[in-house]
């Protein structure tokens, strides 16, 4: 069975709204700066987005501000077609832990990760529903280690759960992630070297 071309799904969105004028309202989860960088240059051209930084399992709070800071001096130093706000999540890691619970021993990439992605995106869609946004989707694709379809399943369901469209996606499609690299030194953006959670910083 042939996976799912996602960028094909989107660029069929982004081609329907074009035909009518429209540019629809977006709500971006955002894990990190360098991440997020390519997918703004990008959907900005199309879209009116607001970030939504949620990002509770980063366990240490000096490394979620500084993301979070980094963030926010990307978009204030980025020209966008159309502007970009942002709008800062519930910061608990004690969420995260609970929804983990049980699968601390689990492989990076494994059910602990989809957790974490169920619970980040969940979050995003009732945003999106709260905030009457068009649609919602994640940066979480661009990350060559990150499952595309997988985030994509999860989302779709965060959003028929909630009432929202999910935006289906693939940003390293497109080479979207070669892009985000020089984004990221053209910006001297900080760059982790692990997804932010307890568990990944031991690997």
């Amino acid at each position: 069975m042939n996976k799912p071309n996602y960028q094909r799904e989107l660029d069929k969105v982004i081609s329907e709204n074009l035909k009518i004028g429209r540019t629809p309202s977006l709500l971006l989860h955002v894990c990190c700066a360098p991440c997020s960088s390519y997918c703004l240059e990008y959907l900005t051209q199309y879209f009116k987005v607001t970030v939504y930084y949620y990002n509770p399992n980063i366990s240490i709070k000096e490394e979620y501000l500084h993301r979070l800071n980094e963030e926010k001096r990307f978009i204030s130093e980025m020209d966008f077609k159309n502007p970009v706000s942002i709008i800062e999540g519930n910061y608990d890691p004690r969420e995260y832990f609970d929804a983990v619970k049980g699968l601390e021993h689990e492989p990076e990439g494994g059910k602990r990760c989809e957790k974490c992605f169920e619970l980040r995106l969940n979050s995003s869609a009732q945003v999106a529903k709260d905030g009457g946004f068009d649609y919602f989707t994640t940066t979480l694709t661009i990350s060559p280690l990150k499952n595309a379809q997988l985030l994509n399943e999860i989302g779709a369901s965060a959003g028929e759960a909630h009432g929202v469209s999910w935006l289906y996606s693939d940003f390293k499609k497109k080479e979207g992630y070669k892009r985000s690299i020089v984004l990221s030194n053209e910006h001297n953006l900080y760059r982790q070297n692990y997804c932010g959670c307890f568990f990944s910083s031991r690997t």
